[in-house]
């Protein structure tokens, strides 16, 4: 399905949608599965747990940010998409950070579980029928149809990885 098919466009989660470039989803999200598997790990090992400001998350915070969302948003695309009509919350993203401990873990095992997450997010989203992606739901006060869902993964993932090109990059020039 195309991106020009997302109706309602939400409100909020549209800051990521518009940075998807692709108009098929499953090329968005093969696209964005590339891009981590062709992630500079030596680039990534290099910044390390260095944060550009005070309070600011590490690249492993980052990643594992990424992760919980793409597992939030994929169970929000299958309740939708199920047709379940119930409203679903929001999630408080720094509450997870603080309790994700990424500090005992290290950049590869985050970049394989993404790629395993991602994967069992493409197979999801292909499993839904053209009719499922345009179902609608109440996410966080607004609504949100299921196909806006899978361009908003993408388009978060693309959010945080320029702000670790911009921001993070910077620390080990």
């Amino acid at each position: 399905m195309q991106k020009s098919e997302i109706q309602p466009m939400p409100e909020f989660f549209d800051r990521y949608i518009n940075l998807v470039e692709e108009d098929d989803l499953f090329t968005a999200l093969e696209n964005a599965q590339k891009v981590v598997e062709n992630t500079d790990m030596d680039k990534l090992h290099k910044i390390g747990s260095k944060i550009y400001a005070p309070g600011k998350w590490t690249i492993n915070d980052i990643y594992q940010h990424i992760i919980d969302n793409e597992r939030v948003q994929s169970f929000r695309a299958l309740w939708i998409a199920r047709g379940d009509r119930s409203e679903l919350p929001g999630y408080d993203e720094d509450l997870f950070a603080d309790n994700a401990k990424t500090d005992n873990r290290t950049i590869d095992e985050m970049i394989d579980e993404l790629l395993t997450v991602r994967k069992s997010t493409i197979q999801l989203f292909k499993s839904f029928e053209p009719d499922a992606l345009k179902n609608v739901g109440i996410c966080f006060n607004r609504k949100v149809p299921v196909l806006g869902l899978g361009y908003m993964l993408v388009g978060h993932q693309i959010h945080h990885l320029r702000v670790i090109k911009e921001r993070y990059e910077p620390l080990i020039q």
